[in-house]
């Protein structure tokens, strides 16, 4: 919530607090609401208009800065079940700019399945130029990669099992990578919890696997991160 603001009394108290920056806009003139007030407004408001408020004043106040890292990411909302009626929790798939600490946009979806049908409509309210789209290995999928790049973007997609033929090139690229010894001048070496731990990543060009994958678009490297634990 804006300022920090944690339910309807501090929506209220912020009100207040700058009553007469709201006075100058025109707005509680005849004195500031109470907070069940707040709670019926806020209420009636359509969420697919306020959604594209919302975003529309993101890209008027914030700018992606070149290389800046945008998280995509599906959650379910706390306390949100309804038990009275038995409707199912509230999911929501977001897009956090990582290094200004901001929400771009958000879509409701109806369960977590649906992450895959909604990150590439989200993706498409997004001015992308320049950021890197980060994702968990579900959304790892030809079409939201091509829709991140349509935007102006770069993405850095974890590959699990659910792409078996890029996965399984990935891990013949870097076989001899991982059965290499450690090399303490290119390991980052940290002790963590009583034990030794030793990490470092590799990259290859895409070019440098086995097979076709011109259907990934944009797909230029890959990489491995390797972490090797000792007692």
């Amino acid at each position: 919530m804006i300022a920090g603001g944690q339910g309807w009394t501090d929506i209220r108290e912020y009100v207040l607090g700058h009553h007469e920056w709201f006075l100058k806009q025109g707005l509680v003139e005849n004195g500031v609401p109470v907070d069940d007030t707040f709670a019926r407004l806020i209420a009636n408001i359509d969420p697919a208009e306020f959604r594209d408020c919302f975003l529309g004043w993101m890209n008027a106040v914030h700018t992606l800065t070149c290389g800046e890292v945008v998280a995509i990411d599906g959650k379910t909302l706390r306390g949100s079940y309804d038990r009275d009626d038995r409707q199912s929790t509230i999911h929501m798939v977001s897009a956090y700019a990582s290094a200004s600490q901001l929400v771009l946009g958000q879509l409701k979806i109806n369960d977590k399945s649906n992450e895959i049908t909604a990150i590439p409509e989200l993706i498409k309210m997004l001015d992308l130029r320049g950021a890197i789209v980060t994702i968990d290995a579900m959304a790892c999928q030809t079409k939201i990669a091509k829709v991140i790049t349509s935007k102006g973007g770069d993405y850095l997609l974890a590959v699990k099992g659910n792409q078996g033929k890029l996965s399984a090139a990935i891990q013949t690229a870097f076989a001899s990578h991982r059965r290499a010894p450690i090399d303490k001048t290119t390991y980052q070496i940290k002790k963590q919890k009583g034990r030794v731990e030793a990490r470092t990543c590799h990259v290859l060009k895409a070019s440098e696997l086995e097979g076709d994958f011109s259907t990934w678009s944009g797909l230029a490297s890959v990489g491995v991160p390797l972490l090797y634990k000792f007692s």
